[in-house]
């Protein structure tokens, strides 16, 4: 399978009469997109388009959702998100162009929830998610109170399709372009390698997306189908790379993987890289995160035998969450452990406040090679900026991370770590180290 992707790489964004992209500049038709994504989600009755640069003292929230503007020029796939925004078509193959350094960031102008957070695009916090180095075109919206009566997920959802919609109707402005350069990714079937190749370590990629949620509507999306559905499964690297993954609604705001991370995954570009130079890439398992114990133990067997039969000697597992999830990340790391897989763990840890807690609900000591990405329970304290959206949203709606009287009346607030929008980045974008005292 292979897939080209062509870069972009944008260095600012500007409003103008046509949306169009020249010379490292994107520029978009601000009335025209507003007027398309109010037709494409008739839910969405308000909404505005805001740009915002590395250093502004701007703050986002509650954020919902943070996409990458690409399209689709060829392939088996009709659009960027196939079985949600466009029919089912197989993802990972042909070509794709993206607009680079930069993304389309989904913001409710009102309310907000457990899953939403914050992004600073300045002080002392904006280089605690990968969004505050970037250029970003914000979609702050809402919605009536007679679509979300009934639903708070409707909201979330009109918004957040809206995004990944606009999100591709702004990417067609590249897609006749010439690419400033363009990535390959190509892995052949585990049967069609050379005997060199063979040779070298097997090593798969374990996913563990966010599927807990019995209730449809809020779990992670495989080609739209909800991940709380499946069992695990064989996937080629490419088809997350082009977008077969849609984020969920039900995650603490800094555990979460967004739809973004899910498209640029640095892992799993990382493990493609090292293809045929130091491992054997076999492919990703992707998993995902149960409730019942039963269930819990179903997957983590099913992960270990999968892995064994792909002829795996060394895995990675990411876990998105934390709490209830971290059994079945544990349960998966000593499965793989037992049949000989050696496997690294990564994920975020819930170590308390004062860092002192055990750092996962479960522990065993053959997990003895983790990655740590942040602790949720980390205080932050935000200094008064200018909002793009509602702060009083963290702390009035539920949001994780706040609570009730976190927000100052100058605007200053103090959050948990939980709360700053993907900042742990499970997708392996952590740029956060440990120091010994």
């Amino acid at each position: 399978m292979r897939l080209e992707m062509g870069n972009f790489h944008v260095k600012d964004i500007v409003f103008g009469d046509r949306t169009s992209y020249a010379d490292g500049v994107l520029t978009v038709d601000k009335e025209e997109l507003l007027s398309y994504v109010k037709e494409e989600e008739p839910g969405i009755t308000t909404a505005d388009l805001r740009i915002v640069k590395p250093g502004e003292m701007v703050r986002l929230c509650p954020v919902k959702e943070a996409i990458e503007m690409r399209c689709k020029v060829s392939g088996k796939s009709q659009g960027i998100f196939p079985g949600v925004t466009s029919p089912m078509g197989q993802a990972g193959h042909g070509r794709t162009h993206a607009l680079k350094g930069c993304s389309l960031i989904v913001v409710g102008e009102h309310m907000g929830g457990f899953q939403d957070g914050v992004i600073d695009m300045g002080g002392k916090y904006q280089d605690q998610t990968i969004f505050g180095d970037m250029v970003n075109l914000v979609l702050v919206a809402d919605t009536n109170e007679d679509f979300e009566r009934f639903e708070q997920q409707k909201k979330n959802k009109a918004l957040r399709w809206g995004g990944m919609k606009l999100a591709e109707y702004i990417g067609q402005c590249v897609k006749e372009k010439d690419p400033e350069d363009i990535e390959v990714f190509e892995l052949p079937a585990v049967t069609d390698r050379t005997a060199e190749v063979n040779a070298l370590p097997g090593v798969v990629y374990v996913l563990q997306p966010q599927t807990q949620m019995e209730a449809m509507g809020y779990n992670t999306l495989i080609y739209g189908w909800d991940g709380n559905h499946m069992l695990p499964t064989f996937m080629h690297p490419n088809e997350l790379l082009d977008g077969c993954m849609i984020s969920g609604s039900f995650m603490p705001s800094s555990s979460k993987i967004s739809t973004y991370e899910f498209g640029v995954n640095p892992v799993v570009k990382r493990l493609m890289a090292e293809h045929g130079k130091t491992i054997n890439f076999l492919g990703v398992i992707m998993a995902n995160l149960n409730v019942k114990m039963n269930e819990k133990d179903r997957c983590a067997k099913m992960i270990a035998q999968m892995a064994h039969n792909l002829g795996a000697t060394g895995a990675i597992v990411a876990e998105e969450g934390y709490g209830n999830p971290d059994v079945d990340y544990t349960a998966a790391l000593v499965e793989l452990e037992k049949i000989g897989v050696k496997t690294v763990g990564i994920s975020d840890e819930a170590t308390g406040r004062d860092g002192g807690s055990q750092p996962l609900v479960s522990m065993n000591p053959m997990t003895d090679a983790l990655v740590s990405t942040g602790n949720v329970s980390q205080v932050y304290e935000l200094e008064p900026m200018e909002v793009i959206g509602e702060l009083e949203a963290l702390a009035r709606d539920g949001n994780s991370g706040g609570w009730e009287g976190c927000v100052k009346p100058d605007g200053s607030a103090t959050m948990e770590n939980n709360g700053m929008f993907c900042c742990n980045h499970i997708s392996g974008f952590s740029r956060k180290t440990c120091a010994e005292f």
